[in-house]
């Protein structure tokens, strides 16, 4: 067991090998060779987005692993610019806001923060979504639910360091690599109906794009 209670450095070697999964920082105590993990495949397909039940759940069976995830959700949260821009709604118009925590094997492996327009759900039985009949059904799912075509997403991936807040809760060294995707649905009328962040740990997962071809 390799053991350091130095600080690290940003760029340093150190780094570098835990943002691989070499070694794993652990608060308050050190740094240490990482056990041996499996990087989890994170494939984006739209595809899977009309699949029964959780695309998550589906790609994490097909691994043999058990997928699950915990979730907060709060109504009535005024957008900040960034959202309202994504939404194509007002700035301080009300969402509803859910942050997830996904797990392979009881361990996390994403982060995703989702925001969706309060106005649109408001008085449905999917207003919350990861409560009442269709909890956890998907945002494709959910919006059929209530008459809402989504037609397609827009996904935009890009290479960042963790905050210590997404390192603290995917039990990565703070500034370790992630890929943050800002994902939004749209619906078949143009309208944006759910915008999310996506924060993928570099050492732990791959992410894989899978392109339909229509002929």
């Amino acid at each position: 067991m390799y053991r350091s209670c130095s600080s690290t450095r940003a760029g340093s070697p150190r780094e570098l090998l835990i943002s691989q999964g070499v070694l794993e920082g652990r608060a308050g105590s050190g740094t240490y060779v990482a056990e041996p993990r499996q990087r989890v495949r994170m494939v984006r397909s739209s595809a899977r987005e009309w699949s029964n039940g959780s695309p998550f759940r589906v790609d994490m069976k097909a691994l043999g692993t058990q997928g699950d995830w915990e979730s907060r959700t709060e109504a009535k949260v005024p957008a900040p610019a960034e959202i309202a821009a994504r939404l194509g709604i007002a700035e301080g118009d009300l969402c509803v806001r859910t942050s997830y925590e996904f797990l392979a094997d009881s361990r996390p492996v994403q982060l995703s923060t989702s925001w969706e327009p309060y106005d649109l759900t408001a008085g449905t039985l999917v207003v919350l979504p990861e409560g009442g009949p269709h909890a956890g059904a998907g945002v494709v799912n959910r919006m059929a639910a209530i008459g809402v075509t989504v037609s397609h997403a827009v996904e935009q991936p890009e290479p960042r360091h963790a905050t210590a807040e997404e390192a603290s809760l995917l039990g990565i060294q703070k500034a370790a690599l992630v890929t943050h995707i800002r994902r939004t649905y749209y619906s078949d009328q143009g309208r944006p109906v759910e915008t999310a962040d996506i924060v993928v740990p570099a050492a732990h997962c791959e992410i894989v794009y899978e392109i339909p071809i229509n002929r």
